[in-house]
């Protein structure tokens, strides 16, 4: 499995799904064209662009070439890296019938094509005893900062994600994903002593 610095962004949760078998990395979807709207998802494709930079995975059809297009104007190309699959016609194993172009998407592609296609845009590999470019945060770590199982966990999670400009629909989970992706813990903690946020009992 490859270990990849960048953020990489899909569509969907098929495609992210299918990604996930072949490499390790901060994988986040568009949800289709509901990026186009979602100020908060751009914004947080923006930071992580520019905290550790960003790779392009779209579909080879007309739709998602529309939402590279629109990420291309989004984000400063300087910080972006685009990743390519091969037209390939079919229809994935779940679908009823092809996709409008008869394409293959993201999600019916093989492992290794998904791997080249990183490879070829410039992924940046890390080695197996290399050190994340962030920290190893874990759900232990959210529960004793306070961020899930206590009754004011869910207003503790808005809070910070309201401080850290990051979307405020995000779940517990997705919210490990980009801290992890933006923050060590030592990071975390001492944005929330600045910002003023209680430490736990743990010393979170």
């Amino acid at each position: 499995m490859l270990k990849i610095k960048e953020a990489i962004v899909v569509e969907g949760r098929y495609d992210k799904n299918a990604l996930s078998q072949v490499v390790d990395a901060v994988i986040l979807e568009t949800s289709g064209f509901s990026v186009f709207k979602d100020s908060e998802k751009v914004s947080l494709l923006r930071r992580l662009a520019g905290q550790r930079g960003l790779i392009v995975l779209t579909d080879s059809d007309g739709a998602g070439f529309v939402i590279r297009n629109f990420l291309k104007g989004a984000i400063p190309p300087e910080q972006v890296k685009h990743a390519y699959i091969p037209d390939v016609y079919g229809k994935e194993r779940r679908k009823r019938a092809p996709g409008k172009e008869g394409k293959l998407g993201v999600e019916g592609m093989r492992p290794e094509v998904l791997r080249q296609a990183l490879l070829r845009a410039g992924a940046t590999v890390e080695g197996e005893d290399a050190s994340p470019p962030r920290g190893a945060l874990t759900a232990a770590d959210l529960f004793a900062l306070g961020l899930t199982g206590a009754p004011d966990a869910a207003a503790r999670r808005a809070t910070l994600l309201q401080r850290l400009d990051l979307p405020a629909h995000l779940s517990s989970k997705a919210l490990l994903v980009v801290l992890n992706a933006l923050y060590t813990p030592q990071e975390l903690a001492r944005l929330l002593d600045g910002t003023g946020e209680k430490n736990s009992p743990e010393g979170g």
